[in-house]
């Protein structure tokens, strides 16, 4: 049974039915003499396509089936069983759980113990597809911090005490900005207002940095969020909602190199290890700004030689279905004959105000027709 998220918004009543759900299908079946089993999609990519609907991948057509035939599946449904007994509680007692809370609390769980914090990650993804419901409806939240973010946008966010914050995210933090939790969804964050002409996704905390102390949001008219490399669930979810619910472009700046173009693919197109909800998480129309392969010799950018590594990475992108755009093929075929990578970073080559002088300016006129300054 995979049940498909027509509507995002789960109360606790759902999100406990279907968790129940999962349990009496195993049940059902073992009281017509049948081994339990859990159907699944496939998670690769050679197993996503394009949605043209929903405009993101997805999971495609290709399953595999986890039943009670052998030691390993049993193993897993053992561990389904648990993890639902162990999220209902949670709801029920109106607390939540790290990811890797979860993981030391199947400790005492005997044969249904985790044997890598992995199984227990991909065990939450799992009971995600087939209940229809997300991660955060069941309590579960992820190790990481979530984006910071600077600019002219109005969040309100509900407490622990269940009371409604109104926070401005120039006026109301610090140089490290808005903290954005876990949970984004319009129960827990309502975005009020805002004063911006787009929002800027950045990878590195020094970059971000760089652009906060160079006070380019105000220069810009723009929010700035920093991705801390892959950017968590909350992180895309968050970029989705501003774009979605205001209209306001997303563009994204990172370094040159293959791990940098796959933060922009799943921010744009969807994950592999999320594509069972890339259209919550997605943003289609996102822009990639840079750093492009073509801008390590237009700018004469100090640059570091592709590892065994990134050229493998770069080799597999050639046959993911997210880089299959003829813009996509030419970053990577041109990245392979330089043989060279480089760092948002290296742009200081120029002065710490080259970034926010120059090289933004250009690549926002380039790509969005704005002018900036």
């Amino acid at each position: 049974m995979v049940i498909v998220m027509k509507d995002r918004a789960r109360s606790k009543e759902d999100t406990v039915n279907a968790l129940h759900a999962v349990a009496a299908e195993m049940h059902d079946r073992m009281m017509r003499g049948e081994p339990p089993r859990m159907t699944l999609p496939v998670r690769s990519k050679k197993n996503i396509a394009f949605d043209e609907k929903l405009n993101v991948y997805k999971y495609g057509k290709k399953k595999t089936i986890r039943d009670a035939t052998s030691l390993g599946s049993a193993h897993q449904l053992l561990r389904a069983l648990h993890v639902t007994e162990f999220m209902e509680d949670m709801i029920e007692s109106k607390k939540s759980s790290t990811l890797r809370e979860m993981y030391y609390i199947s400790e005492g769980w005997g044969y249904g113990k985790f044997g890598s914090q992995n199984e227990s990650n991909n065990l939450a993804e799992d009971l995600e597809i087939v209940t229809g419901c997300l991660r955060e409806d069941f309590k579960l939240r992820p190790e990481e911090d979530g984006a910071r973010i600077i600019g002219n946008l109005t969040f309100q966010e509900r407490n622990r005490r269940g009371e409604w914050m109104r926070i401005n995210c120039r006026d109301d933090v610090g140089d490290s900005g808005y903290g954005v939790p876990y949970n984004v969804e319009s129960e827990k964050l309502q975005l009020v207002e805002h004063d911006i002409d787009f929002m800027m996704a950045i990878e590195t905390g020094g970059m971000f940095d760089r652009l906060v102390e160079n006070g380019f949001d105000e220069l810009a008219r723009c929010g700035l969020i920093h991705l801390k490399g892959q950017p968590a669930r909350s992180t895309r979810r968050v970029m989705k909602r501003i774009n979605e619910e205001w209209g306001i472009p997303i563009v994204v700046f990172t370094d040159a190199d293959p791990w940098s173009f796959r933060i922009f693919a799943s921010i744009a197109y969807g994950a592999i290890k999320t594509a069972h909800i890339s259209e919550y998480l997605a943003t289609p129309s996102a822009v990639y700004l840079g750093i492009e392969s073509g801008d390590i010799e237009a700018y004469d950018l100090p640059s570091d030689e592709l590892t065994p590594r990134d050229i493998e990475a770069l080799k597999a992108e050639k046959s993911d279905p997210r880089f299959q755009s003829q813009e996509w093929i030419d970053q990577i075929d041109l990245m392979l004959d330089l043989g060279k990578k480089a760092e948002q970073q290296s742009l200081a080559k120029y002065g710490l105000d080259f970034v926010t002088d120059t090289y933004l300016p250009e690549k926002l006129q380039q790509k969005l027709g704005l002018v900036i300054g």
